[in-house]
């Protein structure tokens, strides 16, 4: 059997080293990454398959700094190539970027299988390039494999128990890879010197927006009055502080790679953050996050009181943080499953050729 897997995102690349160490382990199994140069940071694309034993990608097709059509329209058209040459029984993808569109379309018409890995999630806004993306790759995809019951009832409520695809809770690959790399974690891994606050932000919706992008920056500072604030800056929001000329106190760092990440959410009070993938990595290592968007797809956090939202539009974002910053979650309950996401995945794929 022949697996071509499509990367192009720092969350994907985590949730491909799961699936890949399971397909290595396996008989008779090729799997064949393309990597779509989505993320072209070097510190936020090759550092992930450096130090997570990813095999390198067969296929760079480098597309990157473009608007969301011409990348799409690209990859869809640089991935058929590669499938019109591998010729594979399944084309896997993980969650919602442009990649996992143009993937998931490009296969589709070429009558290739489509497993979609993190299936179901929905924000409920249909602005957000992430929920067209995640909805569209469901629709199309043959194995819609979810990382929880709230997915599950997403998909039962859109009706796929009325379509010619398979859909299972296999719970979260990204719990499977925090389970399997903290135990890696070293001394040479970054370490931030007394307590602090991790934030990262990078999301569109509050980078491109001048407004938003002031106010966030504005309540990290205060909030640095009092507790460190330590930030990796993602090249986007390096690139709107930088065009809005926003100076900030806190402590911004390089683009960091996956452990040295996981280190420094493992060591932090909290996580303030606008990333999908953080507000589940900071519940596995047992963090309170506060979440600065309007909704997130990732609900059963906020049912458990271990995430909470705050819209960027509150005046109050400090306030809210400072009041709650001292409560502890109960992380006791398995939401995301036992780790073991990637082993049902595969087994599932090889039933299904």
């Amino acid at each position: 059997m022949k697996i071509v897997t499509i990367i192009g995102a720092r969350p994907q690349f985590i949730k491909a080293a799961s699936l890949s160490r399971e397909i290595s382990k396996a008989n008779n199994i090729q799997e064949v990454i393309v990597h779509t140069g989505q993320h072209f940071d070097p510190n936020m694309s090759d550092v992930f398959f450096n130090e997570m034993q990813i095999p390198k990608p067969k296929y760079n097709l480098e597309i990157n700094n473009l608007g969301h059509g011409a990348m799409t329209g690209r990859m869809l058209e640089k991935i058929e190539e590669v499938l019109n040459i591998e010729k594979p029984d399944w084309l896997v993808v993980y969650g919602d970027t442009n990649s996992t569109l143009a993937g998931a379309l490009a296969a589709k018409k070429l009558h290739i299988k489509v497993a979609h890995i993190e299936a179901g999630l929905r924000s409920f806004n249909m602005k957000m390039a992430e929920e067209l993306n995640r909805i569209i790759t469901d629709r199309v995809s043959d194995l819609l494999f979810c990382p929880t019951e709230e997915a599950v009832i997403n998909l039962k409520n859109e009706g796929y128990s009325n379509f010619d695809s398979k859909v299972e809770n296999v719970g979260d690959i990204m719990c499977d890879s925090a389970l399997f790399y903290k135990n890696l974690l070293e001394d040479r891994h970054i370490k931030i010197k007394g307590e602090y606050i991790l934030a990262t932000i990078h999301r569109a919706e509050n980078t491109d927006d001048e407004l938003k992008l002031v106010k966030i920056f504005k309540a990290l500072d205060l909030l640095n009055e009092t507790y460190k604030v330590v930030m990796p800056l993602h090249p986007r929001t390096k690139k709107y502080l930088d065009k809005y000329n926003i100076k900030t106190s806190i402590t911004l760092l390089v683009p960091v790679g996956y452990l040295d990440m996981i280190t420094l959410i493992k060591n932090a009070m909290v996580v303030i953050t606008d990333s999908g993938g953080l507000q589940k990595e900071a519940y596995f290592f047992k963090k309170r996050c506060f979440t600065l968007r309007d909704q997130t797809e990732w609900v059963e956090l906020i049912k458990a009181g271990c995430n909470q939202l705050i819209s960027v539009d509150n005046d109050d974002i400090v306030d809210v943080i400072l009041e709650s910053l001292n409560e502890i979650p109960d992380f006791a309950k398995q939401i995301y499953g036992k780790g073991d996401a990637s082993q049902k995945i595969l087994n599932a794929l090889i039933s299904n050729s």
